[in-house]
């Protein structure tokens, strides 16, 4: 018997469908991208669907929040880096030098902060100096204390797989936006399970499990990438596979998939706003 749990990607879609519709559909369907070109605010934007949701949908009725749930207890055994991980920031000043500014242009211009690594508005993305593919990643954060802003505008950071593959960073308690771009979303791609965000200035955890997309000789995908996320303990992405990339193209656009190397470096974005970063450590899986 079919389950729901056998269509990740309809989970993670705010679509209605009844039973019926549902075990009609094929194991392993693709979500459908359409894309227009349409007048918003006096300009000639490109909107993208995906299975008739417009990206970055905001009204309620068509892309509803995700239900709030309880986090779980922080879990400091579960937290600690296994002997074959690889350790990329240990709150340490020389864990600080794991890091350069995106692209090596500079050197890293984050600060250390109370044990740790602290976006400072203006520096630029920061980026790992050793890279990686498919992956399991713990990873903790913290949005400020002090709430500013709301929306996009308030806690936002993000995780970059690869450097390409963004996992959502934002103070989604008690503050509303787009679906797809809140905390835990795949920005853009898929909107979380559930919202099981802590309140401002606590400690939050990812733990990610990732499998790097693979590319045929004319650069077309012959296996997607896929992400299992698990936020404070609850799982947000279940087994879901991207349908392209996550790349920001305008207000209602994200970018297809583009041919790239078999590794690329972990990523932290500044979004102007000081998040902060620590216990972030990598393993290595096999594809």
């Amino acid at each position: 018997m079919r389950t729901v749990s056998q269509y990740p990607w309809v989970m993670n879609r705010s679509i209605t469908l009844s039973l019926a519709a549902l075990l009609a559909l094929p194991l392993g369907a693709e979500p459908e991208i359409t894309n227009e070109v349409l007048e918003e605010n006096g300009k000639r934007e490109k909107f993208m669907l995906i299975d008739g949701v417009k990206v970055h949908e905001t009204d309620p009725t068509k892309q509803p929040p995700p239900k709030v749930v309880t986090p779980k207890p922080y879990d400091a055994e579960a937290a600690k880096a296994p002997a074959t991980a690889t350790v990329l920031f240990d709150g340490t000043e020389a864990s600080m030098a794991n890091w350069i500014a995106k692209n090596g242009k500079k050197e890293n211009l984050w600060k250390l902060v109370d044990g740790a690594m602290e976006s400072q508005r203006g520096a630029g993305y920061v980026s790992t100096k050793e890279h990686f593919g498919s992956c399991k990643l713990h990873i903790e954060f913290a949005t400020p204390a002090k709430v500013q802003g709301d929306g996009q505008g308030r806690g936002n950071s993000g995780v970059f797989l690869m450097g390409i593959y963004e996992v959502q960073v934002l103070d989604s308690y008690e503050n509303s936006t787009y679906p797809d771009g809140q905390c835990g979303a795949l920005y853009g791609r898929s909107v979380p399970l559930v919202n099981a965000c802590r309140p401002p200035g606590e400690w939050q955890a990812y733990d990610i499990t990732f499998h790097r997309p693979l590319f045929d000789e004319a650069g077309k995908v012959t296996r997607k990438a896929k992400f299992h996320v698990v936020h404070n303990g609850i799982v947000i992405q279940d087994n879901v596979e991207l349908s392209g990339g996550t790349n920001w193209q305008g207000p209602h656009a994200v970018g297809p998939y583009s041919k790239h190397g078999n590794t690329g470096p972990l990523e932290l974005q500044d979004h102007g706003n000081p998040v902060r970063f620590r216990n972030i450590w990598i393993e290595p899986i096999k594809d």
